[in-house]
């Protein structure tokens, strides 16, 4: 009997906790897309683009990527992810000429800081408004 309502309650509880996620296209929010226009001003690399991918969960935005056509384009490979606050986003990407290159872009205090790992080169740097603040190859 005490393994029947353990069980019961387990289901129950899963139940209870368990939440609708679902992913839509659409224009980037007022808000994303003016994080992704700060971020663009200061660093070009990363891509402005209006169309937005947002997943919701029980209809609140959990995660925001974009999806790039990178046909005729140096990358063979493009992600970007804004995070649910619209204040940091994280990039991904990959060509012959840079190799992978990954980080992250936050906004502080007004300002745009971006840390970027560059796997080829094995750097990491640090930049403020688009200008390099600390640069460190690793061994």
């Amino acid at each position: 009997m005490k393994k029947f309502t353990l069980l019961l309650a387990l289901i129950f509880t899963t139940i209870s906790f368990a939440q609708t996620i679902s992913s839509k296209q659409e224009d980037a929010n007022v808000e994303q897309y003016a994080l992704l226009t700060k971020v663009n001003q200061y660093y070009p690399d990363i891509t402005l683009s209006k169309t937005i991918t947002n997943f919701y969960a029980d209809g609140k935005i959990i995660d925001s990527q974009q999806q790039f056509d990178l046909k005729g384009t140096k990358f063979s490979s493009y992600k970007l992810g804004i995070e649910p606050d619209n204040k940091k986003l994280l990039f991904e990407y990959v060509s012959d000429e840079t190799g992978k290159v990954y980080g992250d872009v936050s906004l502080f205090n007004g300002n745009v800081l971006r840390t970027t790992f560059t796997e080829k080169t094995n750097q990491i740097e640090v930049s403020l408004n688009g200008k390099s603040v600390y640069l460190k190859k690793l061994n």
